[in-house]
């Protein structure tokens, strides 16, 4: 495993991090810590509650009593409910509180590195929501204030310099918008993390195949003949991403998202050790020669065809 700076935090965090959510309780919570074991084993120090959900913080604490506190970052997303049936999204100042204070309660981690609102709107965030936020932090029950998301609005809220970090889907066919704003969190002294680092347009090699490819015109005609065996049949497409020995696509996509020096570590899913363990050897593989460029070749072909 490799280690990142954390913003101007002084902290080091290992470049992948391990997203929990329901999934990895739903065959008990023996079978969520085995998980967070075995993350630690491959050098994770870095995880992140999808929910406030108290038994999936209950887990997590269980799994990290042992470790010094100081050496895991432990993140809380807010905002979206405690992923229990009929939880609903909720910014209010009390929910927030509530959810924070449930979480650290259940975890008995003392505090939460970060909390990370989940895709605030342009008003889902009231002056009391932000009030409170500063007085968690004050009480240092969270450390640093974080919010996630993609839409136009993650600019404006950018542009405050009220967060310390910034979590944004991140990919190899990524627009200009999102790499415009990855720079200005990094000139604004934010921590970056990423996720969507394989969106589902690329996981299969005939999705992949299609992107960028024109679309034939009224009545099935333009476009052009395409051969079915040629060679360059996807040239400009991301169909080589399935192509490459010894490598899968995602770990290609995984692999690409870490090239990146803003980013201090991208968020991975993992239903399973052996997948945990496959995602967690990926930092330490250079990706082939000539792949950077071909992924860069695939991203111009695909802003033209835009």
């Amino acid at each position: 495993m490799r280690y990142r700076p954390f913003g101007l935090t002084g902290q080091a965090v290992s470049c992948l991090t391990l997203s929990l959510g329901a999934r990895d309780i739903a065959g008990g919570p023996e079978a969520g810590r085995e998980l967070i074991y075995s993350a630690l084993e491959a050098g994770i120090n870095s995880y992140r509650l999808e929910t406030a959900d108290p038994v999936l913080a209950e887990v997590l604490g269980e799994a990290l009593r042992h470790v010094d506190r100081k050496l895991v970052q432990v993140s809380l997303t807010l905002g979206a409910g405690d992923g229990r049936r009929g939880s609903d999204r909720d910014f209010s100042a009390q929910g927030i509180t509530s959810a924070i204070d449930k979480a650290l309660h259940a975890s008995g981690l003392g505090y939460f590195d970060l909390a990370i609102l989940d895709e605030p709107g342009d008003h889902e965030l009231p002056q009391s929501t932000l009030n409170a936020l500063k007085a968690l932090r004050a009480t240092e029950r969270v450390r640093l204030l974080g919010v996630s998301g993609d839409g136009e609005v993650m600019d404006a809220y950018v542009s405050t310099g009220a967060f310390d970090v910034l979590a944004t889907p991140f990919h190899v066919n990524a627009s200009w918008q999102v790499r415009s704003r990855l720079r200005a969190a990094q000139e604004g002294d934010m921590a970056i993390l990423v996720y969507g680092y394989f969106p589902d347009s690329l996981n299969t090699a005939k999705k992949a195949a299609t992107v960028h490819v024109q679309k034939k015109g009224f009545f099935g005609f333009g476009g052009g003949p395409r051969p079915v065996e040629s060679p360059l049949a996807h040239a400009g497409t991301f169909a080589f991403l399935h192509r490459t020995n010894n490598w899968t696509a995602e770990a290609i996509c995984l692999a690409y998202a870490l090239t990146d020096p803003s980013v201090s570590s991208v968020m991975i899913e993992a239903s399973d050790i052996e997948r945990l363990n496959t995602l967690s050897q990926v930092p330490d593989r250079d990706m082939p020669p000539g792949l950077a460029a071909q992924i860069e070749m695939a991203r111009v072909a695909g802003a033209k065809a835009a």
